[in-house]
Parts: structure tokens; C-alpha cells; sequence
């Protein structure tokens, strides 16, 4: 979860405020069969100023999400909690974030993990920097800034992209592991020349959720909001679908309209329908390489039906159900609101242990989802181990 700098706050709110349902996109798109409505046709543009939804992602305030990421690892310790153990072991309980993204990316996006291994001890004590939810920006920063000081003697900053910051276990007050996003028009952090933009700062959560922690905060850098709920029941969007809901999640492999976000699967792979009409889509797994991994039902400026295929493999070996997750997106929803909300083909499925009712939600060959309110209509009409058959119906 990163910290929303001062300047963004009322920028966020107001843009949020702000959505017009303009009819720009939809009256283009209705100018062209709806068999050929290219990718772009369903593409929401971001409206909170944050991480979102959107496909417009502001990259003088995020990095892209292709290519190698060369992240150092930093190891501080505190006066008031001196370390007494080995880097080593926190080391290895990061190390399978690189290899998890990979997959999770279609070898899209790399995590170039370096360490620089020896305790680096912070000026003040753990306690002084406010750990809790609802940390500020600006506390924020002046732990990084405070990190990146005390390891400037013994590392080059220049040769990396971003940075992290782990704590010794024995610094039970930096309990969570937020993400550190720069503010563009301020000062900031900067060492051997070089501007530091993003880092993750982990907490003792990091020996609960284990690595795929890193792949969750990794992934603000990237423009990706939260999934799970900041009020009320945590989990009560999403379940267990996506790493940037429930971390342990059964199924944590991204959403395919966050890897197309993402750029990780191509336009040639969303089969889109903007304009009424109806449109049969084969869709492989999101879970695999290649084929149509999502088709999209855009229902307004920001709002859009999303089917996906998913299987119980790779990222998902652990999915609780396989089938068509079908799920609507709002890209003018704020992280942590619900800009993701799952549709439950199940709701009064009884789920075995370790398994919620959304894990359950997926659609099977002859159910179907309809919203009167839209329009929209999304039937399941095959599936086999290859993938499934969608009809989408938009009136």
C-alpha cells in the first residue's frame, strides 16, 4: 500500500469526483461491427490520480512493467533493536519474488534482486518512525531517505531502478511493508546522483505472507491498486484472485486486465465489444502463454465486464475452483474501494477449508451473468481443459 503524497491527495479526490460518462468512445465504437472493435475501444482511462485501473498509467510517477528491474536490497537495523543474526535468511525468504513474477509475467517483467549483505544501522530507534496504518508520505520518505543515507558508503545507487529496505526481525514497530512512490515535483531522495523513485520498506509481514509480498508492492510501482477492502471485511472484493488482493491467496495470479494493463499480454489477445451487438470468445487460461485471455464488455468511461478463463496451474495450482471469472472493473474507483469487484456464479456453495465463497465464484458451461442495468450479458456456452467459450450480449 503505498503512502499518497500531500500534493495528490485533493488531486485524487477530485478526479475521482469528476467522471462524466462521455459518449465519445461508445459512439466510435458503434460505427464499427462489433466483431471488430480493436482492443483500444475497451481500454478505461484512469480517473483518481493513484494507482488504478486505468490504462493511461503516469509513468513520471510509475515504472514500467516490462523489462529487468534492478532492485537493491538493503539491511537496517536500529539502536533500539540491533540485529544479531545473519542477512542470509532474509535474503532467502525474498528470493522467490523474482521467480514468481517471471511466471506470473510470461517472463514479461524480471526482478534483478542484488543484496547488499551487512547490517546498516538506522540513525534513531524503530519506534520513532511511525509505523502504522496510515502512515504519511512524509514519514515515509524519511525512513528511505534515512535507509538510503546510512548505505550510501557502501553502495552505488546509480546502478539500480528501485530499492529495498528490510528490517531485522527484532523490529517488531516496523510491522507492515508499505511502497514508497516519489513525489515528481519535490526534492526527494537522491544518492550518487541518482533520483531513488521507488522502494519497498518491509515490515515483519514479510515472514507471514513470505515473498510474494515483495510481487504485491513490487506492483504499486507499477500503477496497480489494492484489491482487498481498506473498510469493513478485507477480503470481501476479490477473495483470493489476484496478488494484489489476498497476498496468500489460493489463486494469486494477476487478473489478465491487469497483465493487459500491465503490457503483458498483448491487444491482440482482449477481444473487446464496446457497442451493442454479441460476440462468441474462445479464451485460453490466464494461467498460460499465448491465446485470448480476456474478453471485455465495456459498459461506460470507466466501467467494464471482464471474463477470464482460470485453471489450477502455475501461480493458481492452489485455485479453489476453475471455470470463467467474471468481474467488473471501475477505473475511477480508488485502491483499497473495490475497483475490482468479482461476480459469484456460487454464492450459496458450501467452500472446503482454506477457501472462501469467492474462491468458489467462477462460471461453469450453462451459467451465464446478466446486468439489467448495463445491458450486459455474459454466458459460459463450452469449456474443456484448453479453455472455455464465452458468449458476451450487450444491448
Amino acid at each position: 500500500m503505498p503512502a499518497l503524497p500531500t500534493r495528490l491527495r485533493p488531486l485524487a479526490a477530485a478526479l475521482a469526483l469528476s467522471v462524466c460518462l462521455g459518449a465519445s468512445t461508445t459512439a466510435t465504437a458503434a460505427t464499427r461491427p462489433p466483431s471488430l472493435a480493436p482492443a483500444a475501444d475497451c481500454a478505461l482511462p484512469g480517473r483518481t490520480g493513484w494507482t488504478d485501473e486505468g490504462h493511461d498509467t503516469d509513468r513520471a510517477q510509475f515504472q514500467r512493467a516490462t523489462g529487468t528491474h534492478r532492485v537493491l536490497t538493503l539491511f537496517v537495523d536500529f539502536p533500539d533493536a540491533p540485529a544479531t543474526d545473519s542477512t542470509d535468511a532474509y535474503a532467502a525468504q525474498l528470493a522467490p519474488a523474482a521467480d514468481w513474477m517471471r511466471t506470473a509475467s510470461y517472463g514479461r517483467s524480471r526482478l534483478a534482486i542484488s543484496t547488499l549483505h551487512r547490517w546498516i544501522r538506522m540513525p534513531v530507534d524503530s519506534t520513532s518512525y511511525g509505523f502504522a496504518r496510515g502512515l504519511t508520505f512524509e514519514a515515509h520518505e524519511k525512513y528511505v531517505r534515512d535507509a538510503v543515507a546510512a548505505a550510501d558508503p557502501y553502495a552505488n545507487f546509480s546502478r539500480y531502478d528501485m530499492i529495498y529496505v528490510v528490517p531485522t526481525k527484532a523490529a517488531a514497530a516496523i510491522s507492515f511493508s508499505p511502497t514508497y512512490l516519489y513525489d515528481p515535483t519535490a526534492s526527494g531522495v537522491s544518492a550518487d546522483g541518482t533520483r531513488i523513485k521507488w522502494a519497498v520498506t518491509f515490515g515483519q509481514d514479510l515472514w507471514h505472507w513470505g515473498p510474494k509480498v515483495a510481487d504485491h508492492e513490487t506492483s504499486h510501482t507499477f500503477g496497480l491498486p489494492d484489491l482487498y477492502s481498506f473498510t469493513g471485511a478485507t477480503h470481501q472484493y476479490v477473495g483470493g484472485w489476484d496478488v494484489m488482493g489476498n497476498i496468500a491467496g489460493p489463486a494469486p495470479q494477476y487478473l489478465g486486465w491487469h497483465s493487459w494493463k500491465l503490457g503483458w499480454i498483448r491487444d491482440d489477445q482482449v477481444a473487446c465489444l464496446a457497442a451493442p451487438g454479441r460476440r462468441a470468445v474462445r479464451l485460453t487460461p490466464v494461467e498460460r502463454l499465448g491465446g485470448t485471455k480476456i474478453a471485455v464488455l465495456r459498459t461506460s468511461e470507466s466501467t467494464a465486464y471482464v471474463a477470464e478463463s482460470r485453471r489450477a496451474e502455475g501461480n493458481d495450482k492452489a485455485a479453489c475452483s476453475t471455470g470463467v471469472l467474471i468481474y467488473k472493473v471501475d477505473s475511477a474507483g480508488q485502491t483499497g474501494g473495490g475497483s475490482v469487484r468479482m461476480t459469484n456464479a456460487n454464492p450459496a456453495a458450501t467452500p472446503p477449508g482454506g477457501c472462501t465463497s469467492l474462491d468458489m465464484a467462477v462460471y461453469k458451461p450453462g451459467q451465464s451473468f446478466t446486468d439489467p442495468a448495463t445491458g450486459v450479458r455474459i454466458e459460459v456456452v463450452g469449456g474443456a481443459r484448453a479453455g472455455d467459450v464465452v458468449r458476451l450480449i450487450k444491448s
